[in-house]
C-alpha cells in the first residue's frame, strides 16, 4: 500500500501536477486524521468496558 501511494506521488511531482499533488497531500492528512480519531475511539471504548467490568465485579 506505501509503494502504491508512493508510486502515485511521484508520478505527481514529475510531471510537475502541483494543484493535483496539493490536492493528493492534503487527502493523505486527512485519512490519517480520521485513522487516527477512530483509533482513539476504540482505545476509549475498551476502557469504558473495562472500567464497567470492574465495577461490577
Amino acid at each position: 500500500m506505501i509503494k502504491f501511494f508512493r508510486k502515485i506521488r511521484y508520478d505527481l511531482m514529475g510531471k510537475n501536477k502541483t494543484g493535483k499533488y496539493l490536492k493528493y497531500a492534503i487527502g493523505e492528512i486527512v485519512l490519517m486524521f480520521i485513522g487516527i480519531l477512530i483509533a482513539l475511539q476504540i482505545n476509549n471504548l475498551k476502557k469504558i468496558k473495562i472500567l464497567i467490568n470492574l465495577e461490577v465485579d
